[in-house]
């Protein structure tokens, strides 16, 4: 269907395309992978037909319908459910004719069409789209000026859905849904009966909606069959062969110009010598393999952690208004090592209780316990629009850092994943990415006990999110996930709440669980709360057990980190005594102090080994009381 020929892009003297060729057959699913700035919304703008190649071709069959979201949102007088009806153009240029016909013919004609394009359930169709992207029944009677930015582009993309193009482009479709419409799209893209294109850095789709990876890499393009883990793999096993081949021929050239060398001038060994030569000349490179790697983020622990409870709430209501709670029965707790994925969809309250969990809102009434000096991380996505666009990276760290010296304040934007370059430069010429790492950055730096994160992957490649997967199963506090990447919560929450039905509950399942949920129009059946009893042996009477055996276990936990603590005492005040011994100065202008470091050696060696045991024993100890 989709012939892409031998084309050829630059923009601002940057090459994105060079020689790029790809063939995508009618009814393919395809998803569209590569770097940020690698070029992939430009091939959407080149078949578009929005810009034009330098050179080669873009080809698609006559009257090919190409659907996309539009970057302007719908805000206009008109009800949800009439724009995305409208977006159906011959059904409603058809039903507009067919007010005003009089002739016969063309009254019938007309009548048959619309049966042919099943107009009639039309209403019903364009209905369970916007339910899906999570409009009730109530939301889609509503003007589109009703509604906010985010959810105007769901409006944007339930149109473009409802009226089902040959060819359907969609960039980035998640960035402005939550968890449970991202669930929904991924399955309505694997069950799309035309060919689709989407570029996404959220695996859930690229694993399950597509069957094919076209991947953007150094100008050209490169298809790939399976979802992304397949096209992981597969790219894996051709950068290993590439780099064993090029390894070879660079052994042959080695063995050839040896050969050369040695006999060039050597009458009866100079025909050989020219024939390996030539065979040199020939010989075409094989490029070594060089790949951006992504740099790693890097979160700060606290110094000393906190004890459990850090929080905990007992019938406690949070609102913006007195009397009008958003959240109320909340009976939780949030100990050190949680590891919690809020789920819910936008507007039931997921903001509105981390902003309670870090402080920015306050409980109406109940009970709201905290520990003493905890601190708190919170990164919200509205904070990269509120970011100073004139500050640079360093000016900022440098207000949080003002004792530091330069080299400390750099050193420590470095662990944020900015480049050299990227630390003096405003903050307003930084990719949506770069501002995402500075300001988790920002968030962490003074080694917090609890790192909120609401939507932090937006602006964020699959590199770059994988990054920061290994960032939070290193991090050693608590983490609060707010996300629509299904990847990053099962990655990196241990613990699932609802927050549904105004209230927040641990939820009784797993992500899986939860999807079917969702698909089902069911998720107020999980939203039970906190003290609900659960079928015996289910996922929440596990998690809840696991908690209290926490809660149990905490002294023995301290008396482990207090044994850890004295092991790397004790072995940097060995390592200092054996720089100390390794100087043979030191016997012959001090025999005796010689003699008494290497007793104090002896007994560091013995202390050492007992704090060892000691944590071993303190170790299996708490292991087995855990895995009760």
């Amino acid at each position: 269907m989709l012939h892409v020929s031998a084309l050829t892009y630059r923009i601002a003297g940057r090459t994105l395309f060079d020689g790029a060729t790809m063939v995508l057959p009618a009814g393919a699913k395809a998803g569209l992978v590569g770097r940020n700035g690698s070029g992939k919304t430009t091939l959407f703008r080149l078949i578009l037909g929005e810009v034009e190649p330098e050179s080669g071709a873009i080809s698609l069959p006559a009257g090919t319908r190409i659907g996309h979201v539009a970057q302007e949102a719908p805000g206009g007088p008109e009800t949800l459910i009439d724009f995305v009806l409208a977006a159906d153009r011959e059904r409603a240029a058809l039903v507009a004719e067919a007010e005003i016909a009089t002739d016969a013919h063309r009254i019938a004609e007309i009548q048959t069409r619309l049966v042919d394009i099943d107009a009639h359930s039309a209403g019903a169709r364009a209905g369970r789209i916007l339910a899906g992207l999570g409009f009730d029944a109530d939301a889609q009677k509503r003007p589109c000026s009703a509604f906010s930015g985010g959810w105007r582009m769901r409006i944007a993309l339930a149109a473009v859905l409802f009226s089902a193009p040959d060819l359907l482009l969609l960039d980035e479709p998640t960035n402005y849904l939550d968890l449970e419409g991202a669930i929904w799209l991924q399955t309505y893209l694997a069950r799309y009966p035309h060919t689709v294109i989407v570029i996404s850095h959220d695996r859930e789709i690229l694993n399950a909606a597509v069957e094919t990876i076209i991947h953007l890499d150094q100008v050209k393009l490169t298809a790939y069959r399976g979802g992304y883990d397949q096209f992981e793999r597969q790219r894996r096993e051709k950068l290993d062969l590439q780099e064993k081949q090029r390894q070879k021929q660079d052994e042959q050239r080695k063995h050839l110009q040896s050969f050369v060398d040695r006999f060039r001038y050597k009458a009866t060994k100079a025909r050989q010598a020219q024939s390996r030569l030539k065979a040199l000349e020939k010989m075409q490179p094989i490029a070594a393999v060089t790949e951006n790697a992504v740099k790693p983020f890097r979160l700060p622990g606290p110094k000393k952690s906190a004890s459990p409870p850090m929080l905990r709430f007992e019938d406690a209501a949070v609102g913006y208004r007195p009397g009008e709670p958003v959240l109320s029965r909340l009976c939780l707790r949030i100990d050190p090592d949680d590891r919690i994925g809020l789920l819910g969809a936008n507007g039931n309250g997921k903001s509105t209780f981390a902003k309670l969990i870090a402080g920015r809102l306050k409980p109406e009434t109940g009970l709201f316990q905290r520990a003493d000096k905890l601190d708190i991380a919170y990164f919200a996505q509205h904070q990269l629009d509120e970011i100073n666009p004139a500050q640079s990276p360093f000016l900022a760290v440098r207000a949080l850092m003002p004792e530091a010296r330069e080299a400390e304040v750099r050193a420590r934007i470095d662990q944020m994943g900015l480049s050299s370059e990227k630390m003096d430069t405003a903050a307003g010429d930084l990719s949506g990415g770069e501002k995402a790492r500075l300001l988790i950055g920002l968030a962490t730096l003074s080694g917090p006990h609890l790192l909120i994160l609401d939507e932090p992957t937006n602006h964020l490649d699959i590199d770059a999110r994988e990054a920061l997967v290994q960032a939070l199963a290193d991090y050693p506090g608590a983490v609060i996930l707010i996300s629509h990447d299904r990847h990053l919560i099962e990655a990196s929450a241990d613990r699932l709440w609802l927050v549904a039905d105004g209230t927040v509950a641990p939820f009784d399942g797993d992500i899986d669980d939860y999807r079917r949920l969702v698909l089902q129009g069911r998720g107020e059946a999980a939203a039970k709360p906190a003290e609900a009893a659960a079928p015996k042996g289910s996922a929440a009477e596990k998690r809840r057990a696991a908690a209290a055996r926490r809660q149990v276990l905490a002294p023995l936990k301290k008396k482990i980190d207090n044994a850890e603590a004295e092991i790397v005492r004790l072995n940097g005040f060995i390592g200092e005594l054996d720089a100390r011994l390794a100087d043979p100065a030191l016997y012959s202008a001090n025999a005796a102090e010689g003699a008494r470091l290497s007793r104090q050696r002896a007994e560091a060696e013995r202390a050492l080994e007992a704090a060892e045991e000691a944590w071993l024993e303190l170790s299996h100890e708490y292991e087995a009381g855990i895995g009760e």
